[in-house]
Order: structure tokens, then C-alpha cells, then sequence
């Protein structure tokens, strides 16, 4: 039976992991919450870079290493792709598919933090989505403007800025009522494909309010694409754990 390592990162890659065996490995970067009622064997860090993970794979007796990070983890992805090439082992990827817009939508897409500055101008209370990434631009609040920013934890804000601590799945009328308590008047997205936080997209559709959305990045190609834990369940089956 072939060893898998399993690089987690996106709520389904818990899933896929809650169906290996003690001989496969579930690896974590060590944002959020680490499970602890897995049967495979769990690491928790960095491996410093491509060449770090290669090795690991080398040391592990690996034979797939399956990436099921999360779509915009880019560098992972890419250090993933060169790793298996450096240790002569099979890359898989979980990549869920995008998000589209629906009738009544006002998407507007972005590329990076300048961009997003100069498209936020015409608005006064943003919602932002993205994670950490934004605490390091409170400094940069304009003066007509208060942020709200959701992350998984809770971290300091400032005078212009409220962070709050929050981890999905989030229920429609919860956001709603979000929306309505903090006056939301654009929402700032990552296009991560996740069920758990697409609420959020039909309470802006609902309210008419646009949403600013952050281009996923390119990913490398891997040796066989996914874009549902079925599909790597039922693959998994027929070529490595029969």
C-alpha cells in the first residue's frame, strides 16, 4: 500500500484525512485548530521550502504527496509541484472550483493591495474577508473610512478598524445581520470556492452591495487534478489503497 502525505489547508482536506491509516501522514502549517481524533499520524509546520519538503518525502518513504491547500496558498502549491519532482514521487491536487457570479451580482475583480486601495475610494464600511493580510495596512485607514475585518482569531485593531474573531461555517441570517449591524457597504472577498463562507455572497447580492474579489493566483499543474474529495476518495480507492 502506497504512503500518502497530505498537505492540509481547506476543510476538505480534513475530510480526506479522516479516511487514512496510521502509515499516512496529514500535514498542517499550524493556522487554526490542529484535530485531534485522526487515526494518521499529523505534523504540524513548515519543511523550509521545496528542497525541505523533497527530503522529507525521502526520509518518510513517501509515494503521493497530495496537495489539498488552500487555492491561494500559491507558494505552497508551487513548492509542492517541485518537491515531488526532486523525489520522484506522484503530485496530486484538491482544488476547489471558483465561485461564480450570479444574476444580480456586482464583482469587481482585483489583483493586488494597490489595486484594492484605489477600487475601496468610493466606500465608507468594508467587510474584508481575507484574512490577516489587511492588519498590516491599518495605518493606511483613509479618515472617512471604518473597517471591519474577519479572521479566524481575534487581533488588536485600531480606532478606524475592528477585527473579529470567527471561524466558519457561517449561517445566512448571521451574516445578514452583520451586514445590517456594521452597515457594509462593499464586501472584500478571496474566491476560495468554500461553501462554508459563501453566505456572504448572497447577503451582498441581496443588499446590492459590490464585492471587490481577489484573482486567484495560477497554480502549477500536477500529475492529476481534482475538484471534489469524491473525486480523490474514489481515485484513491482504485489506484493506491487497494
Amino acid at each position: 500500500m502506497k504512503r500518502i502525505l497530505l498537505l492540509g489547508g481547506v476543510t476538505e482536506a480534513l475530510a480526506i484525512a479522516r479516511t487514512l491509516g496510521p502509515q499516512h501522514i496529514y500535514s498542517l502549517a499550524g493556522v487554526g485548530r490542529v484535530p485531534t481524533d485522526l487515526t494518521c499520524q499529523i505534523r504540524v509546520g513548515g519543511y523550509g521550502g521545496a528542497e525541505g519538503l523533497a527530503q522529507f518525502i525521502r526520509d518518510e518513504g513517501i509515494d503521493l504527496l497530495l496537495d489539498a491547500t488552500h487555492p491561494y496558498a500559491a507558494k505552497i502549491s508551487e513548492n509542492a509541484v517541485t518537491a515531488a519532482k526532486l523525489s520522484g514521487v506522484a503530485c496530486w491536487a484538491l482544488r476547489r472550483p471558483a465561485w461564480q457570479p450570479q444574476a444580480g451580482d456586482d464583482w469587481r475583480e482585483i489583483s493586488d493591495w494597490a489595486e484594492l486601495i484605489a477600487a475601496l475610494k468610493p466606500f465608507r464600511r468594508p467587510l474584508f474577508t481575507l484574512g490577516r493580510e489587511p492588519l498590516q495596512h491599518l495605518h493606511e485607514i483613509p479618515p472617512d473610512q471604518f473597517w471591519t475585518l474577519r479572521a479566524l482569531d481575534v487581533y488588536p485593531g485600531n480606532e478606524r478598524c475592528e477585527v473579529i474573531g470567527a471561524r466558519g461555517p457561517f449561517l445566512l441570517e448571521d451574516e445578514r445581520k452583520l451586514f445590517q449591524r456594521r452597515q457594509i457597504d462593499v464586501l472584500i472577498s478571496k474566491n476560495s470556492g468554500s461553501t462554508a463562507t459563501e453566505p456572504k455572497l448572497q447577503v451582498a447580492r441581496e443588499r446590492g452591495v459590490p464585492v471587490l474579489v481577489l484573482k486567484r493566483p495560477v497554480l502549477p499543474g500536477v500529475d492529476q487534478e481534482f475538484g471534489s474529495v469524491a473525486e480523490v476518495l474514489r481515485t484513491m480507492t482504485e489506484q493506491l489503497l487497494t
